[in-house]
Order: structure tokens, then sequence, then C-alpha cells
């Protein structure tokens, strides 16, 4: 297959997925303001009907492996696309993510990211925005879910490395939950830009919790090592070798 045919197929499928978006935020609008349940519904509803276009539209599988946690936990995930984002949601059974202040006034984006118990943050200020996630977090926490945070703070394409901020860490520290990390090759087929998505096998991988109990710095360093080693080892069963890009 060209790639200037994949190409045309992955920007039919981008306008389809968005419009998909907004077709289901409309929709879904009056059941979600008056019920969190129903944001719930609508966001399952799209993560499941776009890994299912992605599929049949540019040819990308998705797979889901390891035990998927179901309690109150933290999963510190990697982030490499709005694929992994979408995968992750709709295995756990109530994903709420840390997410950047911003797309709160994006539209539907926004709404839904409310009623779904998403937390904020401020990223520009650093150390005030760590301790205002924990406290925001603590009392969104009064109902049970499974919050997401990427420890990169970014979409970090394959083979690049940024280091992991300790906001991950504080939150694991202070909330006494498990942390679930999780590892991922999305960024092979869908890009954190451009338009191309390539064919291929997708895979969010939950692996063993680090329980809770464990020192900040210890923490981070086994969480960014099995977080690490398993995504490079996912690119690696695909094709793709993290360590020829510089």
């Amino acid at each position: 297959m060209s790639t200037a045919f994949q190409w045309v197929r992955s920007l039919i499928f981008m306008i389809v997925i968005y419009a998909w978006m907004l077709v289901l935020g409309i929709v879904f609008a009056p059941y979600a303001l008056f019920a969190k349940s129903g944001a719930l519904r609508a966001c399952k509803t799209y993560a499941r009907t776009t890994m299912w276009l992605a599929r049949w539209m540019v040819g990308i599988r998705t797979e889901v492996r390891g035990a998927v946690p179901t309690g109150e936990v933290v999963v510190g995930a990697k982030h490499q696309s709005f694929l992994d984002i979408i995968i992750i949601f709709d295995a756990v059974p109530h994903g709420k993510f840390i997410m950047k202040r911003e797309l709160l006034w994006t539209p539907i984006i926004g709404m839904y990211a409310r009623r779904l118990g998403c937390i904020p943050v401020d990223r520009g200020k650093k150390g005030a925005a760590v301790a205002k996630m924990v406290k925001d977090v603590s009392k969104e926490f009064t109902e049970p879910g499974q919050l997401v945070i990427y420890p990169q703070g970014t979409r970090v394409a394959p083979g690049v490395h940024i280091p992991y901020k300790v906001g991950t860490a504080v939150l694991y520290e202070g909330l006494g939950f498990p942390c679930i990390p999780v590892a991922t090759n999305a960024g092979v087929f869908w890009p954190r830009t451009g338009v191309l998505r390539k064919p291929g096998l997708a895979i969010v991988d939950f692996l063993d919790p680090i329980e809770p109990g464990v020192g900040r710095r210890d923490f981070l360093r086994r969480l960014e090592d099995v977080i690490e080693t398993r995504s490079d080892a996912l690119m690696k069963e695909v094709g793709f070798d993290p360590d020829g890009v510089h």
C-alpha cells in the first residue's frame, strides 16, 4: 500500500473521528449534564468506536495486556499519542485523567472532562501546581476511579527520552494507592503530530503494581525503569527500534 494512499485514508479517518466526537458530544450532552454516568457512557462509546474505525479505516489494531485495575489506583502511563488515552480509558472502569488546564476550555472535551472528574493542572507553576493537584485529587476521590497521570507530563515520540516528573510520586505518596505502570507502543502507528496513521498492532500493557510505601526517589526510579523497558520491548515487537532514534 502506497504512503500517499495511506495518508488519504488517514486524513479521512481523522475527519470522521472528530466529527463523530462532535455528534456524540451534542447527543449525550443533556444526559451528561444531569448524570456523570451519561458522560462516562458517551466517552466509552467514543473510545470503542474510534478503535473500531482505526482498525477498519487505517489498519490499526489494538490490544490490552496485563491485569486491568478496577479499584482505586494511580495509573502511571507512557504517553505517546491520543490512541493510548483511548485504549486506557476504554480498558479501565472509570478513568480520571490529570490534564492540562487549557483543555477545560475546549468545546465538548472540557465539559465531559469535568463530568468525568478529570483534574486540571497548571503546568507553568510547577511546585504550586503539584500541591494543588494533590488537594484537588483528594477532593475528587470521594468517588472510586482510576487516576491516570503521565509521568513525563506530555506526549513523547517513540524512542525519545524525557525525564519523569515528581508529580506522579507525590500523588502516589499522598493518596496511598498502589501505582499501576502502563507501557505502550501506540505512537509507532498513531504519532503525536501529523496526519499519517500506520497499520499495525498498538498495545497497552498494564504492568505489576507498585504497592504503597516505596520512597519517592526509589518509586520514580522503579516506575521509569519498568515503563521504559517494557515500552521499548513493545516497540521492538512490532519492528520499531527505539534505540535507533536520535
